[in-house]
């Protein structure tokens, strides 16, 4: 590497370091003392920097906690479009997620300490589910640009793109969601496979069965959000329709 691109690489870091250490502060607070609780001056002079400072990089408080999820969008839409170009556009995006939870160096949710936590706040506290809601719909606009490349399609026309991105990240978001509700830091991958495989004519057409699903912790409270059909066969529903879909299409 050339001594001219060290220095700014060398200059980025140091520029991320107190926005790092706003979001760790921010994030540590928040788990710690619950979200009311916590002051944006408390957050500022917990990571050794002023209010002004703060101001620089967050809008709130809720933004400063949830940063470090900010990243993730960015890493599935680096593997969104590593993909095969031959390959269609929903399987595409249904791939790439599970290439980012399969990359222990892309340190995936399940594999991150406390994010399974901070996501368990989010959903009780509206202004941070809010900010996360936020921070999603900025990595989907992203991937419409990326599947419309794919399409050869110009999203501001053509619908496509944006359907492709919208049932993509609808699953990823259900499985989230029972992931958190369910009590299993350690299911999201298979989960995210029932919620792609849930993706089916079967949700059209008629009754499906519901996979079973293992009991939490507290066996006499239902604490799981309604269960995500599909199968977990070896080869899924949802890529035998996508790949038939883009045949016909």
């Amino acid at each position: 590497m050339s001594p001219e691109r060290k220095i700014p690489e060398r200059r980025g870091r140091k520029a991320r370091r107190p926005r790092d250490t706003l979001a760790q502060a921010a994030c540590e607070l928040v788990l710690g003392r619950g979200l009311r609780n916590v002051t944006v001056e408390e957050i500022a002079e917990a990571a050794d920097v002023d209010r002004r400072t703060f101001s620089r990089y967050f809008a709130s408080k809720e933004a400063a906690a949830l940063d470090s999820l900010r990243g993730d969008g960015d890493r599935i839409n680096a593997a969104l479009r590593a993909r095969p170009a031959d390959e269609p556009p929903l399987l595409a995006y249904r791939r790439a997620v599970l290439d980012w939870l399969g990359d222990p160096a892309a340190e995936p949710w399940h594999l991150r300490p406390r994010i399974f936590d901070l996501l368990v706040v989010a959903e009780e506290e509206p202004t941070l589910y809010a900010a996360f809601h936020h921070i999603r719909v900025d990595a989907q606009e992203d991937s419409v640009v990326i599947v419309a490349a794919r399409l050869g399609a110009d999203p501001r026309r053509d619908i496509r793109p944006a359907v492709t991105v919208a049932a993509g990240a609808g699953a990823l978001l259900a499985a989230q969601a029972a992931w958190v509700r369910g009590g299993r830091p350690d299911a999201l991958p298979d989960l995210v496979t029932e919620a792609f495989d849930a993706l089916t004519a079967d949700l059209l057409e008629g009754p499906y069965a519901a996979p079973e699903r293992p009991a939490t912790a507290d066996a006499g409270t239902t604490t799981g959000a309604t269960p995500i059909a599909g199968t977990t066969s070896t080869t899924s529903t949802t890529e035998a329709v996508a790949e038939g879909t883009e045949a016909t299409s």
